[in-house]
């Protein structure tokens, strides 16, 4: 209860948007090229658990979810930032509190759907940030199990 009341006393909460906007074109340019880098980290997990065959492991299986689920994600948030900051072919209003406007140009509805459902990376990090606790909690619990499976006759 005390943290509770310490938080929200000490931390008001402001504007939370589910991609970063970047202030300058130098910003945005190093933010994509870690997009990149992520994508192309998370290919290469990708390939040395299925090179090692560890993927046969639940543990292991549910990381390579993990991984891929984040490329997606980061393919998402590198569409986001394009559409909005380099092509700025997408901009938003805030029209009330849980109300936007979304402008495209050209001015065409389904560039401003594709826009919204991209918007929605979340389905794709949750899941990946789910995928990775489900793949460290097996192969946490695994030395464990291999213990009392020996200790049994």
């Amino acid at each position: 209860m005390t943290f509770l009341t310490l938080s929200l006393v000490l931390g008001p909460a402001g504007v939370a948007s589910a991609t970063q906007g970047h202030g300058g074109i130098e910003g945005l340019y190093a933010h994509q090229l870690a997009h990149l880098f992520f994508i192309f980290s998370m290919g290469l997990l990708i390939y040395w658990l299925r090179q090692r065959r560890l993927n046969r492991q639940a543990g292991w299986r549910f990381i390579q979810y993990a991984a891929l689920c984040f490329i997606v994600w980061n393919l998402d948030a590198m569409l986001v930032h394009g559409l909005e900051e380099q092509l700025t072919a997408v901009t938003t209003t805030r029209i009330g509190l849980w109300q936007i406007q979304i402008h495209s140009s050209p001015d065409t509805a389904w560039l401003k759907y594709f826009y919204y459902a991209t918007k929605l990376d979340h389905l794709f990090c949750v899941p990946a940030m789910g995928f990775l606790y489900a793949g460290l909690k097996h192969l946490l619990a695994e030395p464990q199990r291999e213990a009392s499976e020996r200790e049994q006759p």
